[in-house]
């Protein structure tokens, strides 16, 4: 089992857009510690050794927080429960940060009822 490490991403904006999960070439940096701060997990710690050890993205290239994203990282076909080795604890934590997130950032998102 990988030993995940969550952390809460960095943004300075948020928007309900269309989601397609971020491409390393979608960046603007090589710089993986500032890619990183786009994503929830990672599978070598933060700052991460190679940019697929990153999963989870829900901030999008410009810096905004995605509320499809969040959606799509706590239940969907990309999400946290696709990730076949993680913890079960740290699965709970994404969730919950997830949550944290979108009740913080977005008016009536709640991910339970969709």
């Amino acid at each position: 089992m990988t030993d995940y490490e969550l952390h809460e991403p960095d943004f300075s904006g948020t928007t309900e857009a269309e989601w397609d999960a971020p491409q390393k070439e979608d960046f603007d940096t090589d710089d993986l510690s500032e890619i990183a701060d786009h994503f929830l997990l990672s599978a070598s710690g933060f700052p991460p050794e190679k940019f697929t050890d990153l999963k989870l993205p829900v901030v999008d290239p410009d810096g905004n927080l995605n509320k499809r994203a969040l959606q799509t990282a706590k239940s969907g076909g990309h999400g946290v429960g696709a990730i076949d080795d993680i913890d079960e604890e740290t699965r709970e934590d994404v969730e919950d940060l997830v949550d944290e997130l979108a009740a913080e950032n977005f008016e009536d998102a709640d991910f339970d009822e969709e």
